[in-house]
């Protein structure tokens, strides 16, 4: 949807008033309010289309600062009024007042204004998309990494047999020796009286 200019408003009031009211003068005073001074302000046509312009500049501002509110149709348009103004005050010389200069400044502040929103709107979305990108890659490794196993539980080591278990099972491995006979002694070999037994060469 495109944006109507605003501006245009009092651009036209003031064509209006110029070619086809020639009888109604811009400069002579509609109102006159006191003031709390004690003075008395003087309102003329002029000031009024000149505090028109300046509501209907606010009011574009507004719309400009609206996100997605401004297009390019928006601007060429706002180009046009000012291109259009421009032309009237430099060519026509009804046009030629300080009125009508400051109807045609507003009109190139509206279009500057777009503009340079415009621009900054463009440079924040450049601006945020290599950070969401960053994001997005820091998010990806960790999303799949799978799940870690908890670590099972250490097994406790058994303990250490002691010196008595160990002198235990060797005596069990190595049974006592049974007692054996007594040796029988040979008939030539007497126990006990220490002397050899004489052979029968020997004299008596």
């Amino acid at each position: 949807m495109v944006g109507f200019p605003l501006l245009l408003i009092p651009l036209a009031v003031y064509n209006i008033i110029v070619l086809l009211m020639r009888e109604v003068s811009l400069g002579d005073p509609v109102l006159k309010l006191p003031l709390m001074s004690g003075a008395e302000w003087s309102i003329s046509l002029g000031d009024m289309l000149l505090a028109l312009a300046a509501v209907m500049l606010l009011l574009e501002i507004v719309k400009g600062a609206r996100p997605g509110a401004k297009f390019l149709m928006d601007h060429l348009l706002s180009l046009v009024v000012f291109g259009a103004a421009a032309a009237e005050f430099l060519l026509l010389p009804k046009f030629g007042t300080s009125i009508f200069f400051l109807l045609a400044l507003f009109s190139l502040v509206d279009f500057l204004t777009g503009v340079t929103l415009r621009r900054r709107r463009y440079a924040a979305a450049a601006a945020s998309v290599p950070v969401a990108r960053k994001a997005v890659r820091q998010a990806e490794p960790e999303a799949a990494e799978p799940p870690r196993e908890p670590a099972a539980a250490p097994v406790p080591a058994a303990p250490a047999p002691s010196a008595a278990s160990v002198a235990e099972s060797v005596l069990l491995d190595h049974p006592e020796p049974s007692m054996s006979q007594p040796a029988v002694p040979s008939p030539g070999i007497q126990p006990g009286n220490g002397t050899h037994p004489s052979s029968p060469d020997a004299p008596r």
